[in-house]
């Protein structure tokens, strides 16, 4: 056991957790919401990794005492059970120590975050637009089955059916770290409704998967926002058209990327309530401060990264979506299943789990292990 590298890494976590387990107690820890978030998480993290690491030194024991009785002793039914036990340990061993390795690795803190998702109709028109519905409706089934919550902030309706744009946020937990390998290029290829010859067609909608920013990620000066409101107008009876729900705000951010100044402006009229809106609208104003902010940390992190599993590039084709054939490829890790319907019913966790798997074998590369 002295010359196992799993456990020189180990060394010192029981030292750390204590530490850690000190100052989530402290009032002035406490007080300061951001440095109490992480510490808790990381309590969380050396808490199960501690848990996992006892359980391999036992196995570990397990097997060098069973090692010893069958060298030292005679007694063939003692013998016989230090066998027994020796099989069981080494059967767990791999198990165990692929859980320590996957604790081992840096998580993306933003994977237990809430996620914004746009969806836009690219090439192909109308068929583009239906497909974003298409992608939308699978989206929707497969929040259903994960048991999360998902709310449209946003609809620009194709001619035909369908969305040429459609943002909603998804709520639940750990979403962003299941949504983002979504992010990207989703092509269909199938005949139109609108196609008279049968000819196949092939179209294409853009994902892109945001985490929710959340109120401590981005500095906002509310002060230097500019609010309007106006009557919403539309269905909903006589109080949208009398009461000045709907509300617009207006705010100038500097890009940390370009260093350019830009005025933001959103408007928000989903509720009849004012204040709900103006609360959206600050919601909507973080996460598109935090996006374009993020802009610069993924071009760093698609530079050092080797996976394409996750970049988060929308403009990077993932997927093909072959109605004829049934067939949908996910071509990050030449996945492919023959039940499209399934699929694009919400059915999408086993490619998810095995793009998961994938970007994890690469992390553990990255990470020596």
């Amino acid at each position: 056991m002295e010359d196992n590298p799993l456990l020189a890494r180990l060394e010192g976590l029981d030292v750390r957790f204590e530490e850690v387990s000190t100052l989530i107690t402290d009032p002035s820890v406490i007080a300061d919401q951001k440095r109490y978030v992480r510490l808790t998480k990381e309590y969380h993290d050396l808490e199960l990794l501690l848990k996992a690491a006892n359980e391999y030194k036992a196995l570990l024991s397990g097997v060098e005492e069973a090692k010893t009785l069958l060298v030292s002793e005679d007694d063939e039914e003692l013998r016989l059970m230090a066998k027994e036990e020796l099989d069981r340990n080494q059967e767990k061993l791999p198990d165990v120590e692929m859980e320590i390795k996957m604790l081992l690795v840096p998580a993306d803190p933003e994977d237990a975050k809430n996620a914004v998702v746009e969806i836009r109709g690219g090439t192909g028109g109308d068929e583009a637009a239906l497909f974003a519905g298409d992608l939308f409706r699978m989206y929707q089934k497969f929040a259903e089955r994960k048991g999360w919550s998902i709310e449209v902030t946003s609809i620009s309706p194709g001619a035909s059916g369908g969305y040429k744009e459609i943002c909603f946020n998804l709520t639940g937990d750990g979403v962003y770290g299941v949504m983002k390998y979504e992010s990207g290029v989703h092509r269909v290829q199938r005949v139109p409704a609108t196609e008279t010859q049968g000819r196949v067609h092939t179209s294409a909608a853009t994902v892109a998967v945001l985490p929710e920013a959340e109120e401590f990620d981005v500095e906002i000066n509310e002060g230097a926002i500019k609010w309007d409101t106006f009557r919403s107008g539309g269905a909903g009876g006589q109080n949208v058209n009398k009461v000045e729900s709907g509300v617009r705000l207006r705010y100038v951010w500097k890009n940390p990327v370009t260093g350019e100044e830009d005025e933001i402006l959103i408007e928000c009229t989903e509720t009849r309530d004012q204040p709900k809106n103006k609360e959206r609208a600050l919601s909507r104003l973080r996460t598109y401060i935090y996006s374009r902010e993020r802009e610069k940390y993924l071009a760093d992190i698609a530079q050092r990264r080797k996976t394409l599993v996750s970049t988060g590039d929308r403009s990077a084709k993932i997927r093909t979506y072959n109605f004829p054939q049934g067939r949908m490829t996910d071509h990050r890790i030449n996945y492919t299943v023959y039940n499209l319907a399934a699929f694009m019913d919400g059915d999408i966790q086993e490619c998810i789990d095995r793009l998961t798997i994938a970007e994890n074998a690469e992390r553990m590369k990255e990470a020596s292990l």
